[in-house]
């Protein structure tokens, strides 16, 4: 898709969808139009929700690959999200701007010989796997060799991923015995996926018990049984200074660790066959989920705190990007007939409380999610010990692809 540079004035409404050229991703955020009206803004305030910031991130990132504020193209994890909401508005709209897009992503990251750039194998990174996810979509719609290619190598990094001793993934190599939440999101709905597209019989049914027992041992391993919450990381060695020594646990249940978790849940279950015997366990393991998160929902916002039990103390605050993907998980649920109706109401206050607290919009149309946490994690250099104290005072940015994406995806479940 072709994008006008942001200083030739757009002369008509028709032009919304053309966006701007900009210099480097950051720079948006921060620039001015002067050549909207209100006959003729950038973003159209008439569109649903799901489109109208589907559009706002195309206006701050022309190229998909620049998402979540990437400076060059780069494999990493946070586009694919953003790209699935643009999946299922092109299938709803027939848009082609936005079919468009997500090509654009695919044709700058994979080389004709399938070569995924920036992408190394053999560090078995899990969150590599999740714009896996981007790929499949294309290679189901032009069957392109080079996307076959490249989809086969991150099957590969399956079968070499390095496992607990009870099976289930480390979130990287460089974090030996460790199991983060934000892993299952990363790496079971593309591993769900691809097995449904290309496995057959046993291999299938091997990876269908596979993934199921990611999930189970999470729920073994993870849960806080008093809360029902689950703790961002475990480290089955318990050498990590941020693991508890007796229980391996690290210290806090942090809002997004959990979102990736929820979001994993109901994803994985749109290619585990009707028929698993692991799909009442996941459907229960949603509702003991959705049952803790509404605990600490806040009541007053309907959203959801940066450490999600700790609301009173000083420096937690209500965090876009969690509260997006609880409400995605819960919407999604109900209409799926994973939860019963009578959860679509926390579901509705936390959407309605994004779009009343966490929501602005320019005087161009263009839509800004705010309070996003840019990162958090666990080990690594500078080390993060998983306090109260690191997370909160992580970074915190507007428009981050992690709020942006669940966003458009509880808009487009809401707007069924």
């Amino acid at each position: 898709m072709k994008f006008i540079n942001h200083k030739i004035k757009i002369l008509a409404l028709a032009a919304f969808h053309t966006g701007i050229g900009l210099a480097s991703a950051q720079s948006a955020l921060n620039k001015t139009e002067t050549t909207t009206s209100q006959s003729g803004k950038i973003i159209p305030t008439d569109l649903n929700w799901s489109e109208r910031m589907l559009l706002s991130e195309m206006h701050r990132f022309p190229e998909s690959w620049m998402l979540d504020f990437s400076k060059s193209p780069k494999w990493t994890y946070p586009a694919a999200i953003v790209l699935d909401g643009a999946e299922q508005l092109y299938a709803k709209t027939g848009k082609k701007e936005y079919d468009n897009y997500i090509s654009d992503f695919g044709e700058k990251l994979v080389t004709e010989d399938g070569t995924i750039l920036t992408y190394e194998l053999e560090k078995y990174n899990i969150d590599l796997l999740n714009s896996g996810n981007v790929l499949l979509y294309l290679y189901e719609k032009n069957k392109k060799e080079k996307y076959l290619k490249a989809l086969q190598t991150l099957r590969l990094q399956i079968d070499g991923q390095p496992r607990t001793k009870e099976g289930s993934f480390w979130h990287k190599k460089i974090y030996p015995y460790q199991v983060w939440l934000d892993g299952l999101y990363m790496g079971m709905p593309f591993y769900a996926h691809y097995t449904k597209d290309f496995s057959k019989e046993n291999d299938a049914a091997k990876a269908y018990d596979d993934i199921v027992f990611q999930f189970d041992s999470v729920q073994k391993n993870l849960l806080d049984k008093k809360t029902g919450l689950l703790y961002h990381g475990w480290d089955e060695s318990r050498q990590q200074a941020w693991a508890d020594k007796k229980t391996g646990l690290s210290p806090n249940f942090w809002g997004r660790g959990m979102g990736w978790y929820g979001m994993a849940m109901v994803d994985i279950l749109d290619y585990l066959p009707q028929n698993h015997p692991g799909r009442s366990r996941l459907i229960s393991y949603i509702k003991s989920f959705a049952d803790a998160i509404i605990k600490v929902q806040d009541k007053k916002t309907g959203l959801w705190y940066q450490v999600l039990d700790k609301p009173e103390e000083k420096g937690n605050y209500t965090e876009a990007t969690a509260s997006a993907m609880f409400v995605y998980m819960m919407i999604k649920s109900v209409n799926k007939g994973y939860l019963p109706q009578s959860y679509k109401k926390y579901a509705q206050k936390g959407y309605d409380g994004i779009i009343k607290n966490l929501i602005t919009v320019d005087e161009n149309g263009v839509v800004n999610l705010n309070k996003c946490c840019a990162v958090a994690g666990l080990g690594g250099k500078p080390y993060r010990d998983g306090s109260y104290e690191y997370y909160v005072n992580e970074k915190i940015r507007s428009n981050d692809a992690k709020g942006t994406g669940p966003f458009i995806l509880a808009s487009l479940e809401f707007e069924k």
